[in-house]
């Protein structure tokens, strides 16, 4: 972990730097605690990073898409790997679709998200006042009423479903695990970190949200041209 502290340590202070000036501007209009300043820093990466998640996302949805076709080719081939390999190859070049182009941009974001993390794990408040948010007495301790942490669970829950249409059994166990386990360390987490989560998991759903509606215009408008 300290390794990974001393690697992100630059990302880390400018996001300190930002999160600084962001609470000058928030407190400047009467919201003296830091609790604005992490959700306007949260929206304002998620907006900066928005072209990549509009790449991820849509490599995600290609490939979910092309879900049915490799079942029949998985099973058509089950006991010759090699020509498995080459007709899902060739599935993948006749749909234009690449599957590590959803890879890249999450490998780009994470240390964005890596660095908000240790960002906000160990922030220093400055008074006792700038720690309070909401119902939080201080945002450099746990949620004592474990609103954040259900939170937490239910839009990391809610994300998934959002961007997974067939599931196998493996994709429904990761959609119950993943929300619990993300619940369950947020019970210990400082509530200003899970804060940061539970944003970037809204202003995420909103975002994905406005992509496949965007989408489904588009599909939309195509089958009445064709029509």
């Amino acid at each position: 972990m300290q390794f990974f502290s001393s690697l992100l340590s630059p990302i880390e202070d400018i996001l300190h730097f930002v999160l600084q000036a962001l609470y000058t501007i928030t407190s400047a209009v009467g919201l003296d605690s830091y609790g604005a300043a992490i959700v306007l820093l949260t929206i304002l990466i998620k907006m900066i990073l928005y072209p990549l998640t509009v790449k991820q996302v849509r490599s995600m949805k290609a490939m979910q898409e092309l879900s049915p076709k490799m079942k029949k080719i998985q099973e058509k081939y089950k006991d010759n790997p090699k020509v498995l390999q080459q007709k899902i190859g060739v599935l993948y070049k006749e749909s234009g679709v690449n599957p590590l182009a959803g890879c890249l941009p999450l490998l780009v974001q994470m240390p964005i998200l890596m660095g908000m993390y240790y960002a906000l794990y160990n922030f220093t408040y400055p008074s006792p006042e700038a720690a309070q948010f909401l119902w939080l007495p201080t945002m450099s301790e746990p949620d004592p009423l474990y609103i954040l942490p259900v939170l937490s669970a239910l839009t990391t829950f809610l994300q998934q479903k959002q961007t997974t249409t067939e599931m196998n059994g493996q994709m429904k166990i990761m959609m119950t695990v993943m929300p619990l386990f993300i619940g369950y360390i947020s019970l210990s987490f400082p509530s200003g970190l899970v804060l940061y989560w539970v944003t970037m998991n809204l202003v995420q759903i909103g975002q994905q949200w406005w992509m496949y509606r965007r989408d489904d215009k588009i599909e939309d408008k195509k089958e009445k041209e064709k029509a």
